[in-house]
């Protein structure tokens, strides 16, 4: 690889929005009328998260929003969705930013049909695990796909049939959904992308830069956490794409080294880009019941969005896409209770019996 190409797929991490966290979100009204959810907090252990270098948790918290009926029909099962966080947050955050249980009763009451909404913690030492797998942070990607799906349907009324479960995640956790989407289609059977980071590869961190200094000086967790946005998210991308347990104290490779460019660590970010490894995955994409993006016009992320909405029409993936008037962070809570649940609604099977 040339060195301008190896500049040319490092991935954007601290020029635009991609890992913004969810924190400018408009209140939906409050749905007259609407009945209550529970909400349970709860732990649930990762097989998939144990030994990980960082020493991330490995049993970690759980949002899980019981519909209103839940308590009352106790022979009555539901289908689940799984609600992916963004970066620098994790679940508890989010549940404040989608203003969950609110936006979940107001689309009850406005005529979804009731399901069961959880919401998975994967906030890791650098502030987010990219949900994806690595011996550094964990494998967060199976942690998501089989160990809190299993939890969830061994403990809770649900329909345990991948076509009663949903994915959906918001900025990093648009790109979790994405990937997981991608991988797992035995597991899920609709899939909802929210202005997801990440999906392609492309240069912002150039040789002998102050970030490429700043990061390549850091040697412990607590100089991390005194680190700026980007640059601890650069380092959460390393931690999960580019790990290396060989490479104490933080056990990741960065892009440079020396301030020079390494483009075996960029190849390796590469391979994680959706845009770059959907084409493998398109027998998998075609078994979803029903695929939906969506993304704000004012968001940096929009082009990569529309990208991959292009992608699955260029191979005839039924699937829907809508650029709404919006920031990065602005509408994410007005579109989990008026599109996002709506979404399920209509795609998930509700039925004991699945096809």
């Amino acid at each position: 690889m040339t060195k301008n190409l190896a500049r040319a797929v490092l991935l954007t991490i601290t020029t635009v929005t991609p890992l913004f966290a969810q924190v400018q979100t408009d209140v939906p009204p409050v749905v007259a009328n609407a009945k209550p959810v529970t909400i349970e907090r709860i732990k649930i252990h990762g097989a998939a998260l144990e030994g990980n270098l960082e020493k991330n948790a490995v049993d970690r918290d759980v949002f899980v929003f019981l519909p209103p009926s839940y308590a009352k029909d106790k022979r009555r099962r539901y289908p689940v969705v799984y609600a992916l966080h963004g970066y620098s947050i994790g679940a508890e955050q989010w549940t404040k930013e989608i203003h969950v249980p609110q936006t979940i009763e107001g689309a009850f009451a406005l005529g979804a049909n009731e399901m069961i909404v959880v919401v998975p913690d994967s906030k890791t030492l650098h502030n987010g695990s990219m949900y994806s797998s690595s011996a550094t942070v964990g494998d967060f990607e199976t942690y998501v796909a089989r160990d809190v799906v299993a939890y969830v349907d061994q403990h809770y009324r649900t329909i345990p049939n991948r076509m009663s479960r949903g994915l959906v995640g918001h900025s990093m956790g648009g790109y979790g959904a994405t990937r997981i989407g991608m991988k797992h289609s035995d597991v899920f059977g609709s899939l909802y992308i929210m202005s997801p980071c990440c999906l392609s590869p492309r240069i912002s961190l150039p040789q002998n830069s102050d970030l490429a200094k700043t990061l390549e000086a850091v040697k412990t967790p607590e100089e991390s956490a005194k680190l700026s946005f980007g640059a601890r998210a650069t380092l959460a991308s390393a931690a999960a794409w580019s790990p290396n347990p060989k490479n104490p104290p933080l056990y990741l490779d960065l892009p440079t080294r020396d301030g020079e460019t390494q483009p075996g660590v960029l190849a390796r970010w590469a391979a994680n880009a959706p845009l770059a490894f959907v084409d493998q995955y398109i027998p998998s994409l075609r078994q979803y019941r029903g695929i939906a993006l969506d993304v704000g016009d004012q968001d940096g992320l929009r082009g990569d969005t529309a990208k991959l909405h292009d992608v699955l029409d260029r191979y005839g993936i039924s699937n829907s896409f809508e650029q709404y008037q919006g920031t990065h962070t602005s509408k994410v809570a007005d579109r989990f209770q008026n599109h996002v649940l709506k979404f399920f609604s209509e795609h998930l099977c509700f039925e004991k019996q699945c096809r």
